[in-house]
Order: C-alpha cells, then sequence, then structure tokens
C-alpha cells in the first residue's frame, strides 16, 4: 500500500446520479423489501403498505433534517461535523467515533447474509452443495468490495449505480407483475386499518409494523460523506439525501402493496423473509425461474449495501484522523486514485475477522443478528442527535436561514419517530410488540457501551493534551476552497 498521509479527496469527482445511488445501495432496498420490511407483517398483517407509508413520513423528517445540514456543512465528517456544528465539538467527536465504528461493521454484515443467502440457495438447488460452505461467497464479496474502493470514489460510486438499478428494476417488474396478476383483488383498504395481524388490531398494528419498517429506510443519508468528492456539492447533496429517502420510500410502498394484494391482505400476516410464504416463495411458485432474478436481486443488493457503507466508513474515518482525533494513517490516500487506501485496509481486515470470527464463533446467521442490532441501535441513535443538531444549528444562526417548521418542527418530529424504533432495535419491552433479546444479540447492548466509554477516555485525554483538535470536528474543509464564500467561514462555535 503505498500513499501519502495529507491532501485531500479528489474533488469534482462524481455528480448527482452517482451520490444518490450511494444513498439508495446504502438502504438496501432489494434485501429491505425481502427480508426487512416483511418482519411487520406480523404486526400489521395486510395493513404493511400503510405502515410503510407512515414509516416513510416519519423518516422524511430526520432525512429533511439531514439534507439542510449536508447543504450547509458539506463535509467528508458529514453527521461528526453536524453534531459539532449543531451541538458541541465534543458531542461530534462521539458522534463520529460511534459511526465509524457502526458503519465499519456494516460491511461485514452484508457480507455474512450474502454468504448464507447464496449457500442456503445453492444448497436448496442442489443437495450436493453443503449449506455450510458460506464463507468463500463472504470472502469473494469482500475482494470485490476492497478492489472497487481502493480504485477510488468514481469508481466505487459508478459500481454502486449499476447494482442499485438493477436491484431495484428487479423488484419493480416483479411487482408490477404481481398486482397485474392480483386483477380484481386490487384494493386500497391495505393502506387502512382493517387488515391488521390477530392480537394488534387496529392502529396499534400499524404502529407496530411502521416501527419496524422505520429500520428499512436507515442508510438515506449516506451520501453525506462523499461531499467532498461531488461537484456542487451543497445542492447535490440535499437532493440525493432527500431523494433517496422519498425515492426508495416510494418504492417500497408500491413492492409492499403489490404483494400484500397479490398474497391475499387477510392472511399476509403469515409472510416473512424465508420459506413459501416470502418474496423467493412466491416468485418459485408463481413465475418459474424468475426467482433466480429475485434472488441475484439480493445478492447484488447485499454487495451494493456493503461497498456504500464501506465509502462511509472510509470517509468518515478519514475525516477524523486528518485532523488527528484518530490515527493519522488513516488518511493515508492513494496517490492517484486519492482513495482512503489505509481506510480501505482497516475496513478489509475487521471484514474479515468480524465475517470468519463471529461466522464461525456462533453461525452466520447469528452473526449477522448480533452486528445488525448493534448497527441499528447506533445508526438510530444518530439520526436522534442529527435531529437536534440540526435544531442547534440553525438557532445558533439566528438569521434568515432558521425555518421553524423545517429546522425545529421537522427534528422534533424525527426523534418522535426514532425513539420507539431505538427501543425496539435494544430489545426493551417498552411496547408489548418489542421482543426482549436473547444471547448471543443481547450482547449488543454491552457492546455498544464499551466501545462509547473508550470513545468517552479518548475524548477526556484529547480534551486534556489536545483541545484544537476536538474543536476541529467542527471544521468544514471545503469552505476552504469554496471560491463563493457562501455563508460559511470555517469557525468553530464554542
Amino acid at each position: 500500500m503505498q500513499g501519502e498521509p495529507t491532501g485531500t479527496l479528489r474533488r469534482d469527482a462524481i455528480g448527482l446520479r452517482e451520490v444518490l445511488f450511494q444513498s439508495v445501495t446504502a438502504m438496501a432496498p432489494a434485501a429491505a423489501v425481502a427480508a426487512s420490511i416483511p418482519s411487520g407483517a406480523a404486526f400489521a398483517g395486510g395493513s404493511l403498505p400503510l405502515a410503510v407509508l407512515v414509516a416513510l413520513v416519519a423518516c422524511l423528517f430526520t432525512a429533511s433534517c439531514v439534507a439542510e445540514l449536508a447543504r450547509e456543512l458539506p463535509a467528508a465528517g458529514s453527521v461528526a461535523t453536524y453534531a459539532a456544528r449543531g451541538l458541541h465539538p465534543a458531542v461530534g467527536f462521539l458522534v463520529g467515533w460511534a459511526y465509524v465504528f457502526v458503519e465499519m461493521l456494516v460491511p461485514p454484515l452484508l457480507l455474512l447474509q450474502l454468504g448464507f443467502t447464496a449457500a442456503g440457495t445453492l444448497h436448496a438447488e442442489w443437495s450436493w452443495y453443503p449449506a455450510d460452505l458460506w464463507w468463500p461467497w463472504s470472502l469473494a464479496g469482500t475482494v470485490v468490495i476492497a478492489a472497487a474502493g481502493y480504485l477510488g470514489v468514481r469508481a466505487s460510486a459508478r459500481f454502486g449505480t449499476v447494482l442499485g438499478v438493477f436491484e431495484i428494476l428487479v423488484f419493480l417488474v416483479f411487482a408490477l407483475l404481481l398486482i397485474g396478476r392480483a386483477g380484481s383483488a386490487n384494493t386500497l383498504s391495505v393502506f387502512g386499518t382493517s387488515h391488521t395481524a390477530d392480537g394488534y388490531p387496529g392502529a396499534a398494528g400499524v404502529f407496530a409494523g411502521s416501527v419496524y419498517t422505520v429500520l428499512a429506510f436507515s442508510g438515506f443519508e449516506a451520501a453525506a460523506p462523499l461531499a467532498e468528492e461531488t461537484r456542487d456539492p451543497r445542492r447535490t447533496m440535499h437532493r440525493a439525501v432527500l431523494g433517496a429517502a422519498l425515492g426508495i420510500g416510494v418504492f417500497y410502498v408500491l413492492t409492499t402493496y403489490a404483494m400484500t394484494v397479490s398474497f391475499g391482505p387477510d392472511r399476509f400476516a403469515t409472510f416473512g423473509a424465508s420459506g413459501g410464504a416470502s418474496w423467493e416463495g412466491v416468485a418459485r411458485a408463481s413465475y418459474g425461474l424468475f426467482w433466480v432474478l429475485v434472488f441475484l436481486a439480493v445478492v447484488n443488493s447485499t454487495i451494493a449495501n456493503a461497498n456504500a457503507c464501506a465509502n462511509v466508513s472510509t470517509r468518515t474515518a478519514f475525516a477524523l484522523a486528518r485532523i488527528r482525533v484518530l490515527p493519522r494513517l488513516l488518511a493515508t490516500l492513494h496517490p492517484r486514485h486519492r482513495s482512503p487506501v489505509a481506510g480501505i485496509a482497516v475496513q478489509t481486515a475487521v471484514a474479515v475477522t468480524a465475517v470468519l470470527g463471529l461466522g464461525f464463533g456462533y453461525d452466520p446467521v447469528t452473526a449477522f443478528l448480533l452486528l445488525a442490532t448493534v448497527i441499528v441501535t447506533v445508526v438510530v441513535g444518530v439520526y436522534i442527535v442529527v435531529n437536534l443538531s440540526c435544531a442547534g444549528h440553525f438557532l445558533r444562526s439566528c438569521g434568515a436561514a432558521l425555518k421553524p417548521v423545517r429546522h425545529l418542527v421537522f427534528p422534533a418530529l424525527g426523534i418522535v419517530a426514532f425513539v420507539p424504533a431505538l427501543l425496539t432495535a435494544a430489545g426493551l419491552p417498552v411496547f408489548d410488540f418489542v421482543t426482549p433479546l436473547t444471547a448471543p444479540v443481547s450482547y449488543a447492548g454491552p457492546v455498544v457501551g464499551v466501545w462509547m466509554a473508550v470513545g468517552v477516555v479518548v475524548l477526556l485525554i484529547l480534551i486534556r493534551r489536545h483541545p484544537e483538535r476536538i474543536a476541529e470536528t467542527a471544521r468544514v474543509h471545503l469552505d476552504e476552497y469554496d471560491p463563493t464564500g457562501h455563508q460559511h467561514d470555517g469557525t468553530v462555535p464554542r
């Protein structure tokens, strides 16, 4: 690995299309439709389309906040910079510390899913293929993602764009086929509360389903860390974040509606992520070899999501390393591709270690659930802090930039939407539909707690020895290269 420990990421390397699909693929639309969203059917039943619509509206509040901050503060540090500007640099450091941690765990999460999905499907088709031979697929995916990242943001983002288009097209075509097949069974009653699951009548079932569905929207903010490599970042970031959240939200509503009316609203509470009552199961039973495209779209989605989140983790780590709150090595850039090669090497090492260590230590599905719980818990917490940061940043401005609805009401509504999701992800039985976590998935809480405790210790050491480094978490480096001057000067709030 050759590189230089200083310098800037490649300016103006990508545009709106690539940045939009950075967020789109980070949301993993095919995997979410096939695996995440059906978890809400146990509560919302045939009213799941309404639950998805409610989750979309809820998530748009936070997406609006992220988009506003991304336009004001285009920085590779993204959520860390937002928290530093809107609340305090120390909070910004802790948000960055948490965000780098979980975003580095997303690729191994998806690589585990790639492994057990590929192995399980091959074993189902050809019994001679061992069901437990999952790890070669995971390692192959690791190599692909590392290579894309090494070649630079342009190659990685364009790779993600191609993958994203494929998975969306497959599920859109399938959804249209399902709607056509439903014929006279098409009904808008699925956007009401009459089809909820037994035990969760009316609005209670829709609310419970929407909480589980909210988690499928995570990733819409993934465009933000690419701000310093994007053309016209202030405008592009805003459009990409909102466009991804709204566009994929509509995609979720359409696909969920299609499967609900085709499968049958009154029996949809039995629908899940595997078996005959699943997207792949319906494809197998109704459209012959079309299930192969569904399978490939889900596999494609895992690689695309891992690729997008590797971009997020390496750029955020680069942003924190160049101000020396993380090891300076992570700011090393390739001299030609301008990719953060040291961060990519660390990301690859973490992926291999987590995939093999947890996958063999437990099993790939259990390891997936453990990592998913860690990731979702922290990411939802970050969303709540970003909502607070949006209000804080624009209140600090005390000028015409402050728009009460957009900068105060929306953040409050975003927090209200994500607090139930945080409690659900953490397995805290505040609501009757929350399932308490069992070991080893229950270890997620202590893992997050230990990591954040270490972060607090590092923060205290830096405040004592290098307080100027913590202050620089609020620095927007792109302003130093912005010929327009805009309204930012790169100063740090005290």
